[in-house]
């Protein structure tokens, strides 16, 4: 675990849990495993078999709402939360409950928690900045993710939402001036993971989906990349974006670069496109281009908009109305 070898570390647990099922150790080893390889539905489960194994550990049902939350389980999550009586936790749930109400598009209400945070708490300007964000407030929230970088230092993750701001803002040569720095430094800090190995042309392995990877927001930085090389119709750049980001195999593969895979592709493999682009939609969540997207090829290539299932086509009826007009 130590050497971010999970799967080995996982085999060895499974193993220790047949001989042990109720094994605590084994549980939670495995449970953090899980959740560092994003599997947070194996997490949920582990985590919920040691909140029912040992009630009085208010730490495993934290564990427990954090991985439900990560798989987009909110009710189950919000239940879980509310078993939570302890004092010292209620700042985390508080946290958890506002990240809830952020996905649900609850902006009000997440607003109304992010304020409770402690006057002092760090991460108050950071969610903020979000909030902003998500509202449409691009300079606002580029204020505040500024001064967030300028109290906690270069985190990849703050370089990331400052790229985002100014792609917003339409102001493309600054955000990739962010999204390169994320990059060298990935080359620089964290050569296993192969950034740049696939462009040239090199037989690689997956990396997986780790929190590592996660953290050092080299997929998203890839991705934005490619949307701002995408808009500017430079896109051998934007199938270079793609291939510059850490080696997966394609079920490891995020909704956005499945999605953004499927948009360079369509020349070549419109089929395969396609295909990429309605699994999408059968996933939650799914990047908000993807029908928008989809209903543009149709159109392009003249495939029937019959074929679209009435719920999907519903949910995107302003945008058709558009497109038919």
């Amino acid at each position: 675990i130590k050497d971010h070898r999970y799967a080995e570390a996982m085999r060895v647990l499974q193993y220790e849990l047949q001989r042990s099922p109720n094994s605590r150790a084994a549980l939670s080893l495995l449970g953090y495993c899980y959740y560092n390889t994003q599997d947070f539905i194996m997490a949920a489960e582990c985590y919920d078999k040691l909140t029912q194994l040992y009630p009085d550990h208010t730490d495993y049902k934290l564990h427990h709402a954090q991985s439900l939350y990560n798989a987009f389980m909110f009710p189950e999550a919000i239940a879980v939360m509310a078993q939570i009586d302890e004092p010292t936790m209620m700042p985390l749930v508080v946290k958890l409950d506002a990240a809830i109400k952020y996905r649900e598009e609850d902006l009000n209400n997440a607003r109304i928690l992010v304020e409770q945070f402690e006057s002092d708490d760090p991460d108050t300007e950071v969610n903020l900045a979000c909030l902003d964000y998500k509202e449409g407030n691009y300079e606002k929230a580029l204020q505040r993710f500024t001064n967030a970088t300028n109290v906690h230092g270069y985190q990849s993750e703050l370089a990331y939402a400052l790229a985002l701001c100014h792609y917003q803002m339409d102001e493309f040569q600054q955000a990739l001036k962010y999204i390169s720095e994320i990059i060298d430094r990935g080359v620089k800090d964290y050569p296993e993971l192969g950034i740049g190995m696939v462009t040239e042309g090199m037989d690689v392995r997956s990396v997986g989906n780790t929190l590592l990877l996660h953290e050092t927001a080299l997929v998203e930085a890839c991705n934005l990349k490619f949307a701002i090389e995408y808009r500017l119709k430079n896109v051998d750049a934007a199938a270079e974006a793609l291939t510059d980001m850490p080696p997966r195999s394609e079920e490891e593969l995020d909704p956005v670069t499945l999605h953004n895979q499927a948009m360079i592709h369509v020349d070549m493999n419109l089929a395969d496109s396609f295909a990429k682009l309605q699994y999408l939609l059968s996933q939650n969540p799914f990047p908000p281009e993807t029908f928008a997207n989809l209903l543009l090829l149709y159109c392009k290539y003249e495939v029937s908009l019959r074929s679209l299932k009435l719920n999907i086509f519903l949910y995107m009826l302003p945008f058709y109305l558009k497109i038919d007009a």
